[in-house]
């Protein structure tokens, strides 16, 4: 951290960057999850179980699209081809993710509000939560 500014010379500009309450709240984190090591797998099954579904729905939907997903994290793109890279990203339909994400949203469930962003899962997402969020997804997708 002695590196980092106002100390060193590695700017970093960030809402927390350098708070001590931020910083400490980061270290008691990563204090836990090493006595936790578990969590991993609990949020990385989850994240499977949750991409594994969205597609499922998409096909079953008929509506274009796919969920690139890594461990924890996804997300679901609506385009005609697989996302790998910004190209194929910018061609995706964000009309489409729009109306997508406003009916997750009025069902209480909030996403990542642009397509271009990753979302996570927590180990507070439970089976029942993911139920949820599928189920309201069935009907998102449904509406688009």
């Amino acid at each position: 951290m002695d590196f980092v500014s106002p100390l060193g010379p590695v700017y970093q500009a960030g809402t927390l960057s350098g708070n001590p309450l931020a910083m400490a709240a980061g270290l008691a984190m990563l204090r836990q999850l090493q006595s936790n090591p578990s969590v991993y797998e609990t949020i990385n099954n989850s994240g499977l179980s949750l991409a594994t579904e969205l597609r499922k729905q998409l096909k079953a939907a008929g509506v274009n699209g796919s969920v690139n997903q890594v461990g924890s994290m996804f997300t679901l793109f609506f385009a005609d081809k697989p996302v790998t890279d910004f190209d194929s990203a910018k061609a995706c339909d964000t009309k489409r993710f729009a109306s997508y994400f406003q009916s997750m949203l009025r069902q209480g469930i909030y996403l990542a509000p642009s397509q271009f962003e990753a979302m996570f899962i927590s180990s507070a997402i439970n089976d029942q939560i993911i139920e949820r969020i599928l189920t309201a997804s069935r009907t998102a997708l449904s509406e688009v």
